[in-house]
């Protein structure tokens, strides 16, 4: 059996990032980025991508039955970051500033994303 090594997904958004979805059922919606998964490339995002799942009660974990209502991952492909200051959906570039630290800057505005 070989072994393969999981690839790491570099990603566009951070956690906490406002972003807009770009395609899919929930298109046009906007939210924070609650988690990030490297490994798959996928992201979590604030009252996006609701599914329901039949669970179970287990008292265990204090867990009520039923129909249960949670966010899941979506690709990060398929988000768009919203620039702090010009409100609109942009792609970034990458800039390094005067002390050498790396910073993500919207390419409509010019503004720096992270402070």
């Amino acid at each position: 059996m070989i072994k393969t090594k999981k690839k790491k997904y570099k990603l566009h958004v951070k956690t906490g990032d406002r972003v807009i979805v770009i395609s899919g059922k929930d298109k046009s919606k906007i939210g924070n980025i609650k988690t990030v998964d490297t490994k798959l490339g996928r992201v979590v995002v604030e009252g996006v991508n609701f599914i329901t799942k039949a669970m179970k009660p287990n008292p265990m974990r204090n867990v009520r039955g039923g129909l249960i209502k949670y966010e899941a991952p979506i690709r990060s492909s398929k988000v768009m970051l919203c620039c702090p200051k010009c409100e609109k959906p942009t792609r970034i570039r990458h800039e390094i500033i005067e002390d050498g630290q790396k910073t993500r800057v919207c390419k409509k505005c010019g503004e720096q994303i992270d402070i």
